[in-house]
């Protein structure tokens, strides 16, 4: 999809607060009201703009474990991904999966409210799988830096 400058300005706008009304963007970004809403429809159509979600302080809503768990496989078949990709993508624990390159297949963001729940969701939900051959924790200590807007602007 080909962006214009106003097309970037309005997404980068969008990514920073979506409560504001169309009137006000419109304004922001130098478009008419009627032009604003049509181009936010026709980015929902394409799949631009995926959905509009609040974003939540884990900790503040009782999440105070974060880890990121790398995942190996044991063996590498289209049918064990489809089943650890499927089984992982129900998992309301997982925040992201991604598969990646190297010595493991995966790695997931994953939260929990304390240390118990994260060994019962590790032991139960991804030791006990069967393609799993084993897990690797590395627990977050702090958060430096969390955004969800891509670099639209330049």
């Amino acid at each position: 999809m080909k962006l214009t400058r106003t097309d970037r300005r309005l997404l980068a706008e969008l990514q920073r607060d979506t409560t504001r009304n169309q009137g006000e963007l419109a304004e922001i970004v130098g478009m008419s009201r009627t032009s604003c809403w049509r181009r936010i429809r026709d980015f929902e159509e394409a799949g631009l703009i995926q959905r509009q979600v609040a974003l939540l302080d884990p900790k503040l809503a009782g999440f105070n474990i974060q880890v990121l768990l790398l995942v190996a496989m044991k063996e590498h078949s289209d049918e064990n991904r489809q089943n650890f990709e499927r089984h992982v993508s129900l998992l309301p624990e997982v925040m992201e999966c991604f598969s990646v390159s190297g010595e493991r297949d995966y790695l997931l963001q994953v939260i929990a409210r304390d240390m118990d729940s994260y060994n019962d969701f590790l032991n139960a939900q991804i030791l006990s799988h069967a393609a799993v051959r084993s897990a690797s924790s590395t627990f977050v200590l702090r958060r430096v830096k969390y955004s969800t807007a891509l670099p639209l602007e330049p």
